[in-house]
């Protein structure tokens, strides 16, 4: 196994988005243990003295200005695209405008995020998507949850082509972690009782390990969940 090194993240920047909440929370704790320096993006203010910005990802234009605002002229050292939201429900139960959120946040956010992020990229840097089991694997009743995932993981993969030998691009695949994410649900949508879910620590760990890699290897793809995942295979 590679080794890797947390500590060459020391007063280093990384973007997060979605580090208010659950992975992302997890992911700017582990960071600040790792002594780097999280600065978040998200709609409300992240637990802490962490340098933020409230932003809306829906929207057109929102992320290049809150990035420079938040960033200025500093070097990036890593961007983690954690924001997400959903709308469970049938298609034609679904306003248009709450479906056409959930992938303005998940798909568009995420591209708006690393396009800003880009010119401000150290050298070799990392480029870390959140899509989903659900971005391999459709479910009914998810089809705005599941058309963005899926987005991210094409979008990714691309990325990841892209921009191969300038900069890492990882995408993780989380199954279902144990956060507030499920709680604006019904009880339909809701994992139920003896669901085992992730712990978002764990996978926060794993997502600053590949960040902390030295630069000659790379986690490319990061599939990961309980060993009783029920969203995969």
């Amino acid at each position: 196994m590679a080794s890797f090194d947390v500590t060459s993240l020391t007063d280093q920047t990384v973007v997060v988005t979605g580090g208010s909440s659950g992975l992302g929370a997890a992911v700017v704790t582990t960071l600040l243990a790792a002594g780097a320096e999280p600065h978040v993006l998200d709609l409300r203010p992240p637990e802490g003295d962490v340098p933020h910005r409230l932003v809306d990802l829906a929207e057109p234009g929102a992320a290049q200005h809150a990035v420079a605002d938040l960033v200025g002229d500093r070097a990036v050292r890593a961007v983690v695209t954690a924001a997400g939201t959903d709308a469970c429900g049938r298609l034609d139960d679904i306003s248009a405008e709450a479906w056409d959120r959930v992938v303005a946040v998940n798909l568009l956010g995420t591209a708006a995020v690393v396009r800003a992020c880009l010119p401000r990229l150290g050298e070799r840097a990392d480029i870390v998507t959140v899509a989903s089991t659900l971005g391999l694997r459709a479910l009914s009743d998810a089809t705005a949850y599941c058309a963005s995932k899926f987005g991210v993981v094409g979008f990714t993969r691309a990325l990841a082509r892209e921009l191969s030998g300038q900069h890492r691009v990882t995408l993780v695949m989380p199954g279902g972690m144990d956060t507030a994410f499920f709680d604006a649900r019904t009880e339909q949508y809701r994992p139920g009782a003896d669901t085992k879910l992730a712990d978002p620590r764990r996978v926060a760990e794993l997502i600053v390990a590949a960040i902390g890699l030295p630069p000659d290897i790379e986690v490319k793809e990061l599939l990961v969940g309980p060993p009783a995942e029920s969203s995969w295979p």
